[in-house]
């Protein structure tokens, strides 16, 4: 299979893994071009963040047309998230492929016992506890947030810590700006997802221009893989209904813990 080919299909694996399992699932995107278009981390980062970002947009409209994404939060994440991508992008432009290697595959590691941890949970009876108010309220009336300076803060360092990841290991932080956003305030699920997927859209984007102006985005596999990957979230999202579920987000967690270790087996190898 060439080059060409062999990207659309890593794409639209990448795309069918994320309609199955959510956001979280696009992390493995770098693990793969790294497997098998023998990338390394740096150069694939770009190419897994532009399918990250297309993938991302597509379910960000779906929200903007349902009236579920809380546009202002967005905005100020994305832009607090613009401000950090460079300096990633810069340093993983510096730091040897070894080291980053190893930063990445913890980081999918930390994705993979968080998905598998709530999996379990799912079956378990919560604790009650009296929860202590977030600092992002919804207003009752106009169904947005009350502003203030501890709420500001909170989603400034969420936007900071989605883009200054995405810049340096190629993800779209999806699994930072939904947990983030599900202590920080009271929304409900459904418009922390939105809100959380065009965040993620907008720092992707700002990220690959970044990273193209810098000449490091490979476009003649970048846009095929990119393609895949909306392809496979559509085709995925058919098969959710009757595939989907705990099952699936187990085996994705256990799949990408053994990718973790395997890439940090292979570091230790090769030195």
């Amino acid at each position: 299979m060439d080059a060409l080919s062999l990207s659309t299909t890593l794409g639209a694996v990448v795309g069918i893994i994320l309609a199955l399992t959510g956001a979280g699932g696009a992390i493995l995107a770098v693990p793969l071009l790294v497997a098998f278009l023998h990338l390394d981390v740096a150069q694939a980062a770009p190419i897994a963040l532009l399918a990250v970002g297309v993938s991302a947009a597509t379910g960000a409209l779906a929200g903007l047309r349902a009236k579920t994404v809380r546009y202002r939060a967005a905005a100020f994440m994305a832009a607090a998230g613009m401000a950090a991508s460079p300096a990633g992008l810069w340093l993983a432009h510096r730091l040897p492929n070894a080291p980053l290697t190893v930063l990445f595959a913890l980081v999918l590691a930390y994705v993979a016992q968080r998905m598998f941890r709530q999996t379990l949970s799912l079956h378990n009876t919560p604790v009650a506890t009296t929860p202590s108010a977030p600092p992002c309220r919804l207003d009752a009336r106009s169904g947005r947030f009350i502003w203030n300076r501890p709420c500001t803060r909170a989603l400034a360092l969420t936007g900071l810590g989605a883009g200054f990841l995405s810049g340096l290991l190629g993800v779209g932080g999806g699994f930072v700006v939904v947990p983030a956003l599900k202590k920080a305030t009271d929304a409900p699920l459904q418009a922390i997802v939105a809100t959380s997927l065009a965040v993620i859209a907008l720092v992707s984007a700002s990220g690959v221009a970044a990273a193209s102006t810098a000449g490091r985005v490979n476009w003649q596999l970048g846009v095929p893989f990119a393609g895949g990957a909306l392809l496979g979230m559509l085709a995925g999202r058919a098969l959710a209904g009757k595939v989907g579920g705990t099952g699936v987000q187990r085996a994705f967690a256990l799949v990408s813990g053994a990718i973790a270790i395997g890439m940090i087996v292979r570091v230790v190898m090769a030195q």
